[in-house]
């Protein structure tokens, strides 16, 4: 059945746009020019308002997650990564139940992703329609057909462009993939501009700073009680501050220590005698993926949610699945009070851990098992399980030390599916504990910075080993 699905969509793929592969080997000075083209085209897309919208002040159903799926309200970049996202997520879960069937050939693969890239336009389509729709824009009745339409354009092209701007990045013409630049890219952003804003907040105490490096000299300079100051510029509610800072830089320093962390399997060459080497398996062997697929089925989560409480608001079912609350504190967001989304959300702060220690346990046990279990997942459907392994090592003639080619599997399948499993799982608990500390830019968009440079810095590292040192490399 789900070979014939696939066999079915093969006409559609023909005509969709696509990257071609180079022809040639492209130089690394070349790719980091390439990576800069499309960070631009990205920043410049998050800049650019939609055109035709009323308003964009009503409660935001992502404002929790908007980091995490690299989107900027009201703008070309409104839908962000989201749409990639969730059509990877729900075709990579078919494949792993194998509901469609996907062969090992690279004709059968390309049809996978070809697959995945028409199924991602066509929820980029359908998230557009849901955002004009449900009235984030402003009433459709006063906004008019026509003009309601003409948003749906704009973001379906803004989500064609993040689609192509992607396969661009993973055809090999620049480093890593374009959803793993602009995750990190938006996080990082929104991290420096959280430590050094220099806008002003006119809170009931006066006039503060957003930014907490400049909010702790304009407190101890302007404060005659430079105690209560200091106090003040580590502890102040509701913007950021210097206990959210340090939490952020501790958690960045955790993340890298542990990617050290792996287990180096000894092998050799079957071919020729004497020629030995190792297989590392990571202690994050499927890297960022568990966190970014569980961002995925939240975001998802919440706007379904949202959106049915908006139409529905008393209906028993959809109060089971989340009730939501305006914020108080002035910014146009809503956030989850009750149901589902409400325990799958992370606590403020440290002072609703100790007022509702259930919902504390409830996500933390929601993180660690949904980060475990896609995990696990990823690695049967992504081709890095113990079986492609084996047929890889196989394909370049080496076999593990002591084993033959048979007992392979065996031994693999005892590191990498534990591996898979109990990296997710310190994910998990790394995401939570700095959502606990308060760490700025949530615990999911942290961890997803620190994997994602650290993946740069290895690609970085490669190049300069295989181009034989840094001058070399960019000249």
């Amino acid at each position: 059945m789900g070979f014939k699905f696939l066999e079915f969509i093969k006409p559609f793929c023909a005509i969709l746009p696509e990257v071609q592969k180079p022809e040639r080997k492209i130089q690394f000075r070349e790719k980091v020019l390439w990576t800069a083209i499309t960070l631009f085209i990205f920043l410049v897309c998050c800049q650019i308002p939609l055109f035709g919208i009323m308003s964009s002040d009503s409660a935001d159903p992502f404002y929790w997650i908007r980091v995490i799926l690299a989107s900027n309200r009201g703008t070309l970049m409104e839908l962000g990564i989201s749409p990639i996202v969730t059509s990877g997520l729900i075709m990579q879960l078919l494949a792993g139940a194998k509901i469609l069937e996907v062969g090992d050939t690279p004709k059968d693969r390309a049809l996978f992703n070809g697959a995945q890239k028409l199924f991602g336009m066509v929820i980029t389509v359908g998230q557009s329609i849901v955002y004009v729709m449900t009235g984030m824009y402003g009433d459709p009745a006063d906004i008019g057909a026509g003009v309601c339409l003409l948003i749906i354009i704009q973001l379906f092209v803004a989500g064609l462009i993040v689609l192509l701007l992607d396969e661009l990045l993973q055809k090999g013409y620049g480093l890593g993939s374009g959803i793993s630049l602009f995750i990190a890219t938006n996080i990082c952003e929104t991290i420096v501009w959280k430590a050094f804003s220099p806008a002003t907040v006119n809170t009931g105490r006066g006039t503060e700073f957003e930014g907490a490096v400049i909010a702790l000299f304009h407190l101890l300079a302007t404060r005659t009680d430079k105690v209560r100051g200091l106090r003040e510029a580590f502890y102040r509610q509701n913007l950021p501050n210097l206990w959210n800072l340090l939490s952020t830089v501790f958690v960045f320093a955790v993340v890298i220590y542990f990617q050290g962390f792996r287990v180096d399997l000894p092998i050799k060459s079957a071919k020729y005698r004497g020629q030995y080497s190792s297989y590392p398996i990571k202690l994050f062997y499927t890297s960022n993926i568990p966190i970014i697929l569980q961002s995925a089925l939240v975001s998802n989560l919440y706007v379904i949610s949202q959106m049915l409480s908006v139409k529905f608001g008393g209906n028993f079912i959809v109060n089971l699945l989340g009730r939501w609350s305006e914020s108080s504190s002035g910014a146009a967001r809503s956030y989850p009070v009750g149901g589902l989304c409400y325990f799958m959300s992370p606590p403020e702060d440290f002072s609703h851990i100790i007022d509702d220690p259930f919902h504390a346990f409830v996500y933390f046990c929601f993180m660690l098992g949904s980060c475990a279990f896609f995990s696990k997942a990823w690695i049967d459907v992504s081709g890095s399980s113990a079986k492609d392994v084996a047929k890889q090592l196989k394909e370049q003639q080496m076999v593990m030390r002591g084993h033959r080619e048979q007992s392979m599997v065996h031994e693999l399948n005892r590191y990498i599916p534990t591996a898979a499993a109990f990296g997710g799982l310190c994910i998990g608990a790394l995401s939570v504990m700095a959502d606990f500390m308060g760490a700025i830019g949530s615990g999911t968009g942290i961890l997803l910075a620190v994997t994602i440079i650290y993946q740069y810095f290895e690609i970085f590292v490669k190049e300069q080993s295989e181009m034989g040192g840094m001058g070399t490399l960019l000249f």
